[in-house]
């Protein structure tokens, strides 16, 4: 009996440790045209990187790759709604951008800098 409970307490950790793995997972199901379907997990930020945060264009510089942004709360990086000068991942995506549009954003920290990589007119 002292093995079992022995034993038991060696594994309780590692079981622990699994759901608390399992737990920061979102699961993703993908469907095919032939009818079958599979899922996958992802790390639960993948979830979070989805979400796009909303922004109005306040300056474009395409001189310097640089957007000025109004914008709200950015999940991917845990920052609050402010007004800041983001650079961009491709001088290519400013084109076609005006003061006042509406725009939906994704931003990537490195290390103090901030980078829109992906950005799209709100519908």
């Amino acid at each position: 009996m002292k093995k079992v409970w022995m034993t038991a307490l060696a594994v309780a950790p590692l079981w622990l440790a699994g759901t608390a793995l399992a737990a920061d997972h979102t699961v993703i199901e993908h469907h095919h045209g032939d009818g079958n379907k599979h899922t996958h997990s992802a790390p639960a930020d993948a979830a979070v990187k989805a979400e796009l945060a909303d922004a109005e264009v306040r300056k474009v510089n395409k001189a310097t790759g640089k957007i000025t942004l109004k914008h709200g709360e950015i999940k991917s990086i845990d920052m609050p709604p402010m007004t800041m000068v983001f650079g961009v991942a491709d001088p290519a995506m400013l084109e076609g951008l005006e003061v006042g549009d509406k725009v939906k954003i994704d931003v990537k920290q490195e290390g103090k800098n901030y980078t829109v990589t992906e950005i799209k007119k709100a519908k």
